[in-house]
């Protein structure tokens, strides 16, 4: 890698650790790490089946295309955030950092990108398509995903950055599609 890069990244990486502490100390006070682990554990899923399933109740057969789009929005998201993970390995930062503490509990073993933000930001994206009426829901729920990552010590801050750009992403090219 040329000095001239070199620098920049060493930057870079110094201010996502940095960004990363000063996240995770709120989890120290106890109301905060629950109100965030709560939201991670519901950011597993719990939160979008559940949603799917009430847009099936509420809606019926109206609702059958947007619940399909959104899983099959969610399987290849999934299928690229394990690709990108095994091929990053980038170590967690509570494994990187002795000051760094986890405080929730980690689905998988590397934290590039982080897939709950991916999949929080996707289906947010592709419900609102459907049903804007949702968003005083769905955003401030995928706030508080994204922001439990490295404020639980899971993941870096450019690691929900990079899950939320790619959730954009790939839920645009469906919306697109």
């Amino acid at each position: 890698m040329s000095s001239r890069l070199a620098y920049p990244l060493e930057r870079a990486a110094h201010w996502d650790t940095a960004l990363c502490l000063r996240c995770n100390r709120m989890s120290r006070r106890a109301v905060t790490r629950t109100v965030f682990r709560v939201a991670s554990r519901l950011g597993d899923g719990v939160f979008w089946y559940t949603l799917m399933v009430v847009l099936l109740a509420r809606y019926g057969m109206q609702a059958l295309q947007p619940v399909l789009h959104m899983m099959l929005v969610g399987l290849c998201c999934t299928v690229l955030y394990k690709w990108l993970k095994q091929r990053t390995l980038r170590p967690r930062p509570y494994e990187a950092h002795p000051d760094i503490v986890a405080s929730g509990k980690a689905l998988d073993r590397f934290s590039f990108p982080s897939g709950h933000t991916l999949h929080a930001v996707a289906f947010s994206v592709v419900a609102l398509a459907y049903y804007p009426a949702l968003a005083p829901l769905l955003l401030p729920f995928t706030a508080l995903v994204a922001m439990s990552r490295p404020v639980l010590g899971l993941h870096y801050p450019s690691d929900v950055a990079a899950g939320a750009l790619l959730g954009i992403v790939m839920a645009g090219a469906s919306l697109y599609v």
